[in-house]
């Protein structure tokens, strides 16, 4: 008989407890930043100590995208037990769609004074604007854009590993090596996507100017309500009774195969869900850092989110998002300050995450509130209760 395994994984959420305290927490905590930040920028004049700059609700709402792309990760690693090393492709993806769209608005205000073709097309001496431009200077068509191209990547990426039962670092593998593809494809000029420069330059997102506060504060309370928004659908989804199959999946997928689930469905289903949210991420993204090149595939890229879920706490989504907020905010102030010791810094992160944090941040906070409730409010001087009871015995 084999050993049983115990997994350090969360239990799957029930129905009637969608949201636990620390979700509601965290909840109240996105929504009230997603407000606060774009009051603070708009309202109090720049001598107030108080007031946030343009600079800061940009680094902010890059954070916030982050932490999408995080939840993303965790809903197929945290709950289906899929590590992906390729979600940089989707985000990316999502980024091209709308830096394309912003590229499409710029017309004769660019550089060459060209309606239709973009600078860099000029520049190399493209006569007509691709196929797949078309339609890109319409917003609607964009957004389904920014839904259609990561998730149909996913739907036939995903399509084939899981009916051919690709898993574990195979499958990790082979994502791994879409993103490097789709970094070597993107690299390429005769692409039609900018080259190695790729898309920058934007002048206005649905006729407002890129560059003014108010934009700036709307893009990022559109980013706040997205994470919050995607939050909500991933919570709901594991808390359903597809949710309590996934987790069967991810701990047990011989077995719950058995049972006669069809795996495969499942895992395609969550896979193409959590691309399209990671889609999103990288749409809210582009236009509020002002670029989008082929570097955001490069695999290290992948890795680095994976570890944003490993630190914050995988299996919890809110976990992944703080794990992405922790990161990215000692890689601005190292990169900063001391910016030849962060790769240094990344790995030996992702190693002591992996050999004491198993759970990450938010599991080790849990287990000191454990034990603080167990041991910490008891009185030194009162004995224990079977102590009590056997000095009464006669």
């Amino acid at each position: 008989m084999s050993p049983r395994r115990f997994s350090v994984l969360p239990a799957p959420l029930s129905g009637d407890r969608l949201l636990d305290r620390p979700a509601w927490i965290f909840l109240i905590a996105v929504l009230a930043v997603s407000i606060v930040v774009p009051c603070l920028s708009l309202l109090l004049p720049p001598g107030s100590p108080f007031h946030l700059s343009a600079y800061f609700v940009t680094l902010l709402g890059k954070y916030l995208c982050y932490a999408l792309l995080a939840v993303s990760v965790d809903l197929i690693w945290g709950y289906c037990g899929i590590l992906s090393l390729g979600h940089g492709a989707f985000f990316a993806l999502g980024g091209y769609a709308m830096g394309m769209y912003l590229m499409r608005q710029i017309g004769t205000r660019g550089v060459y004074a060209d309606p239709i073709l973009p600078d860099f097309m000029v520049f190399l001496n493209w006569k007509e604007l691709p196929w797949y431009w078309h339609g890109f200077d319409s917003f609607p068509f964009a957004m389904v854009m920014v839904l259609l191209a990561p998730g149909l990547l996913a739907l036939v990426f995903g399509w084939f590993a899981f009916r051919s039962r690709v898993t574990g670092v195979y499958l990790s593998i082979i994502t791994q090596a879409m993103t490097f593809a789709l970094l070597l494809a993107f690299f390429r000029n005769d692409m039609g996507f900018g080259g190695n420069n790729g898309l920058t330059d934007f002048k206005d997102i649905l006729g407002f100017p890129l560059q003014t506060p108010e934009t700036r504060a709307t893009i990022f309370l559109a980013t706040g309500l997205a994470l919050a928004g995607g939050f909500l659908l991933c919570r709901w989804l594991v808390a359903s009774k597809l949710g309590r199959v996934l987790v069967g999946i991810r701990d047990a997928e011989s077995r719950t195969r058995f049972l006669g689930y069809r795996v495969e469905h499942y895992k395609l289903f969550v896979f193409v869900l959590s691309a399209v949210l990671a889609g999103i991420a990288g749409a809210l993204y582009v236009p509020q850092v002002g670029i989008i090149n082929p570097s955001e595939f490069s695999p290290a890229n992948s890795i680095e989110i994976v570890i944003w879920v490993a630190l914050g706490g995988r299996g919890t989504l809110y976990g992944a998002a703080i794990g992405a907020l922790l990161v990215n905010f000692a890689k601005s102030w190292l990169t900063a300050t001391i910016p030849e010791v962060w790769l240094f810094a990344l790995g030996a992160l992702f190693v002591v995450v992996t050999l004491f944090l198993p759970q990450g941040v938010v599991g080790a906070v849990a287990q000191a509130r454990g034990l603080w409730g167990r041991y910490g409010r008891r009185s030194p001087s009162s004995p224990p209760a079977r102590a009590s009871e056997a000095e009464g015995r006669p």
